[in-house]
């Protein structure tokens, strides 16, 4: 974990075990730990916002940090986006967010529908389309766009993170509420975690929210045969899925 006072390391999940790794335990007080499983990092972020007195607030991952501005910046902890850095780029900025990820060939919603089941996103659109439809446009420019702000990474000042953590949530129990999916894959189960991931830049655009956009290091090789083997697979069984379905 890096060794900066802007960190906390936050147990995830920490319901769902009988022995832990950290003394933080996203479990203590108002929380959503059991549901890790299909909320993923998000349990960490409701635990933050709901319990923490803050300033600032922002979620990184056990395997994916902010890092330091600079062409030759070196990936390892050391050079983890520091404190004093993040308070100087929030003077200028609403939110800090991940540099774009372009998937080119596809939108956001086909992206989401070639990898993952349809129906939450489409439950998406109508929940908001209805209690928030300020916010519909922009979730649908979105959702035709080829590019996004993903993995669930983000840090903002104390008014912009709750403003936004409140209406990402108010939507996910929503959905929650309405979805059952109990026969969905372990991976397909996860999503809320997945659905959060495009709602992020419907919130930025609506609000017109100023954005600094940093570089992104994962801490872990990645084994990108396996991840691209593992996409086109889940692409080719969400298509058949689908065309069996019409």
């Amino acid at each position: 974990m890096p060794a900066n006072p802007a960190y906390l390391p936050v147990e995830v999940g920490a319901a769902l075990r009988k022995e832990h790794f950290f003394s933080t335990l996203d479990s203590q007080g108002e929380n959503i730990s059991a549901k890790n499983k299909s909320y993923c990092e998000l349990t960490g972020i409701y635990w933050a916002y709901k319990n923490l007195d803050y300033d600032i607030l922002g979620l990184v991952h056990y395997r994916r940090y902010f890092l330091r501005s600079g062409l030759f910046v070196r990936k390892n902890l050391q050079n983890v986006l520091p404190k004093n850095k993040i308070e100087l780029l929030l003077q200028n900025h609403d939110i800090i967010v991940p540099k774009k990820r372009y998937y080119y060939v596809e939108s956001n919603y086909s992206h989401y529908v070639h990898a993952h089941v349809r129906e939450p996103l489409d439950l998406t659109a109508k929940i908001i389309q209805r209690d928030y439809p300020e916010y519909f446009p922009a979730f649908q420019k979105r959702m035709k766009k080829t590019s996004g702000h993903y993995f669930n990474m983000f840090i903002a000042n104390h008014d912009v993170a709750k403003g936004y953590l409140d209406w990402l949530f108010d939507i996910l129990f929503k959905v929650e509420s309405q979805l059952d999916t109990s026969t969905y894959s372990q991976y397909d189960q996860r999503v809320y975690g997945f659905l959060s991931e495009l709602l992020l830049d419907v919130y930025i655009d609506t609000n017109h929210l100023k954005v600094r956009e940093q570089r992104v290091a994962f801490m872990e090789k990645q084994n990108w045969f396996k991840k691209i083997k593992d996409f086109l697979l889940r692409k080719l069984s969400k298509g058949k899925k689908g065309r069996q379905q019409k």
